[in-house]
């Protein structure tokens, strides 16, 4: 039997053994997914950290709205526009309010700040022995193992006090770009041939001041382009306990262990192409129309090119076009919203402008090339990941660190739904799955 004919047959057991008939799904009437006939997601918590509201029912049926994203009570429009317009970086004031549940004074959020600052070096020889000498070729990957080895540099892992807890979130949080971009100097000179450039930490930095300067071999950048990143470190921080890695978060805290894990964990599922790897998926898509379609400003053109997509004749064929469309969200995205526009402050007058009106001709028609496809209009917006990769390579930041910069913004919201499932939670989170196999008489290994 020849190598592919073996490999042939494993994938037909594969799919055999692991295939469960559609129909008992409708028999039992099984939410795959978590999710609802009509999208929206089974109730499975209550919180008082976000809201992500999209949509209302109204008379049992779901009517789409303006996108809204709340965190602790507070519009991430204000939060974001009140930072712009106060001219100051707000992550930091956005991490306290997560962790703690209000906004905090001038003088909590200057010791907050320097509390986070103090905690960003990593324990002595952590990055010789965890990072150096164990490389890897994603850094989602490297991340996750990092957050885990962590666990052996604690003196008392296993505590659950609220003082434990939140001195390990500040911690983890103010650790991981610091990981992040070690993890990258690292990938590039092993796998890469490039050289490796690592820079000490400055002190005082705010938190997007100190990725710049970490990534960036001369260390400069402008004032606009980290307030910029700011906003992306906003944005991303929190999106409700239903996302698949707050969730993932919210389960294994449930089980009991210990934060490192559970950080740990979210972080491997945030790593996935249907959660946080979508922005990579965007920008691999985008490179594709780029490359086919020869006049960027003929919407014709860029149309005809996007039903090709839609048609599952190009670029994965997977018949997506990602960065539009979300499970909440339908009229608008907040945070898809809020990026556009500063997205375009940024691009103007520079060479990424057209790629700016390209990315507007393609969130402008795929609703209407959607709605002729499928023969019926379905409210779809553009969702963060449309223009987050612009941003990002504006900001010279490549695409290795397109996930890992989501990650590192999103520990915060992660770190507060540990905080709420450890106090609120009490059970462990355990949904039932119906077994529909038939039982089978067991047959002696010589008569098979």
């Amino acid at each position: 039997m020849s190598n592919e004919t073996a490999r042939n047959m494993l994938y037909q057991q594969f799919v055999a053994n692991n295939a469960i008939d559609p129909k008992y799904y409708d028999k039992y009437v099984v939410k795959r997914g978590l999710r609802n006939s009509d999208g929206t997601g089974v109730m499975a918590g209550l919180t008082n950290i976000c809201n992500v509201h999209g949509y209302v029912i109204n008379e049992g049926e779901k009517s789409p709205i303006p996108g809204k994203l709340v965190f602790r009570g507070y519009d991430i429009k204000d939060l974001v526009e009140n930072a712009v317009k106060e001219n100051r970086f707000a992550y930091e004031e956005t991490v306290y309010l997560l962790l703690m549940g209000n906004l905090p004074t001038h003088e909590e959020l200057a010791a907050f700040t320097e509390l986070m600052d103090e905690n960003r070096q990593l324990p002595p020889n952590f990055f010789e022995d965890m990072i150096l000498k164990a490389p890897s070729r994603n850094i989602m990957n490297k991340m996750g193992r990092a957050l885990l080895s962590l666990y052996s540099y604690d003196e008392n892992p296993e505590n659950r006090s609220p003082e434990f807890e939140m001195a390990t979130a500040i911690s983890i949080i103010s650790k991981l770009p610091n990981i992040m971009v070690s993890a990258y100097q690292v990938k590039r000179r092993v796998y890469d041939g490039q050289s490796m450039i690592m820079h000490p930490l400055i002190k005082g930095q705010s938190t997007a001041e100190m990725i710049l300067s970490a990534l960036r071999p001369d260390r400069k950048f402008t004032d606009e382009e980290a307030k910029l990143l700011d906003i992306v470190l906003m944005l991303h921080a929190e999106h409700g306990g239903g996302n698949n890695s707050t969730f993932t978060c919210r389960v294994l805290t449930s089980s009991g262990t210990d934060p490192y894990s559970a950080y740990s964990a979210a972080i491997g599922s945030l790593k996935g192409p249907k959660h946080g790897g979508a922005n990579i998926k965007v920008n691999e898509m985008f490179t594709c129309v780029k490359e086919h379609v020869r006049n960027w400003d003929d919407e014709g053109e860029v149309a005809d090119f996007l039903r090709k997509i839609l048609n599952k004749e190009a670029f994965d064929h997977t018949g997506l076009i990602y960065g539009m469309g979300h499970a909440v969200y339908t009229l608008s995205d907040p945070r898809a919203v809020i990026l556009k526009a500063n997205a375009e402050k940024l691009a103007h007058g520079t060479e990424f402008e057209k790629e700016f009106r390209l990315l507007e001709s393609i969130e402008r028609l795929t609703p209407e090339l959607f709605a002729e496809k499928k023969g019926d209009i379905k409210a779809m917006c553009a969702n963060v990941d449309m223009y987050s990769g612009l941003v990002y390579r504006m900001l010279g930041i490549p695409e290795d660190l397109f996930t890992p910069l989501f990650a590192v913004s999103r520990m915060a919201g992660w770190c507060a739904h540990r905080f709420e499932e450890l106090v609120t939670g009490k059970r462990i989170i355990r949904p039932a799955y119906k077994a529909v196999m038939k039982e089978r008489e067991y047959i002696p290994i010589d008569e098979r």
